[in-house]
């Protein structure tokens, strides 16, 4: 069954295929035995491009064992060099010595060992039991299982990072894989990621590197999106080793805006004194300038109960109130019929033209303050 839509961003794949492989392999760990050839069939592999995010990706669906993590790197000593100059590079970087490290995608723990002599805790995650059976069994920290969803509790969480090589462009919901793995790590925990590169196979022309299996065919611009899209901030992105990208994530966390927070509170109880202390000598406060500040400040402030009115040039807003607390919007004649002690502008655009009308229409016997930034201020 061909996909139409992307595996990323769910928008619609273009129609016209980028490029068309007939007779190819149906996987790459489908190897017959000589009893099996007369049943094996090649496969139609179309390559298609997302017209949202750009990804390119294969139309059809994945292999029956995309969750399973099958490597032959376990063989090759200058892949192991490479891959632990890499994690090295990664635990120094970020200070992650003595923290938890999890692999989602571990095989047979290929790589874990490498962390061994890292100065960290490191444990995997296998879909395969027999490929996580064989990891524990050579001493190693393996749980079954594989991040289907945002509701996975992968055991041994909260982390300080993980690692996951060559493994994102086999699946086909990425998105959920990185976002079980976000909620399974400690708040700003990293990330290091390794995915074949597209750009190396456009500028090398390498045609034969398409094989069913790998699902997604990532740019540095689309593993990007792919990641920033599922929470997490890249601090690295670039080629590695000439054919593949590397990238160190952070994972972004929702933080209070600490300056916003300070600034609603220190305005709040100004504003609460300030017309407190005109209140206690009996007199009156009102407020020039129904906008949308305003209204936010009012609400906000718990104070509307103490202003007599809203003053506004604006005739379409006269002889309405201010929503959510109920204050009359007036014209500002109505100060001479019903005068006020003090009057706060909150117009931040037209604080001194304001201002100057009071002083030139009303004379200086009633005190301004306004708003401004966040900060109350005599004028």
């Amino acid at each position: 069954m061909k996909r139409t839509k992307c595996i990323v961003c769910d928008n619609t794949l273009f129609e016209k295929p980028l490029f068309t492989l007939d007779n190819l392999p149906d996987s790459a760990q489908g190897m017959p035995y000589a009893d099996d050839l007369e049943g094996d069939r090649g496969f139609r592999l179309e390559l298609r491009k997302c017209s949202g995010c750009g990804l390119v990706q294969l139309d059809s669906e994945p292999v029956s064992y995309y969750r399973d993590a099958i490597r032959s790197c376990l063989f090759s000593e200058t892949v192991r060099r490479y891959r632990l100059e890499q994690c090295s590079r990664f635990i120094d970087m970020f200070g992650l010595r003595g923290g938890k490290i999890i692999e989602a995608g571990c095989g047979r723990g290929e790589f874990l060992e490498l962390f061994s002599n890292l100065g960290v805790e490191a444990s995997g995650l296998e879909h395969n039991p027999v490929l996580a059976g064989n990891a524990r069994a050579a001493g190693l920290r393996v749980y079954e299982g594989f991040p289907e969803s945002e509701e996975t509790t992968i055991e041994g969480a909260p982390y300080d990072a993980f690692v996951s090589f060559n493994f994102l462009e086999h699946l086909p919901d990425p998105n959920a894989y990185l976002r079980s793995l976000f909620r399974n790590l400690k708040d700003r925990a990293y990330g290091l990621l390794t995915v074949p590169s597209l750009e190396y196979i456009l500028e090398e022309g390498r045609w034969y590197e398409l094989i069913r299996d790998h699902i997604a065919y990532y740019s540095e611009e689309t593993i990007r999106f792919c990641m920033e899209k599922n929470g997490f901030r890249v601090v690295e992105c670039g080629r590695s080793n000439g054919d593949s990208i590397l990238l160190a994530v952070q994972k972004r966390e929702n933080d209070a805006p600490e300056g916003m927070l300070k600034g609603f509170s220190e305005l709040k109880e100004r504003l609460k004194s300030y017309i407190g202390s005109h209140k206690r000598r009996g007199e009156k406060v009102a407020v020039w300038g129904a906008s949308h500040q305003c209204f936010t400040l009012l609400s906000a402030a718990g104070i509307a109960a103490e202003i007599e009115y809203i003053i506004d040039s604006a005739p379409f807003k006269q002889g309405r109130y201010s929503p959510a607390t109920h204050i009359p919007i007036v014209a500002p004649s109505k100060f001479r019929a019903d005068p006020v002690d003090a009057i706060i502008i909150i117009a931040p655009a037209y604080t001194r033209e304001i201002e100057n009308t009071i002083r030139r229409e009303y004379g200086n016997k009633t005190e301004i303050s306004a708003v401004l930034q966040n900060r109350l201020e005599i004028l």
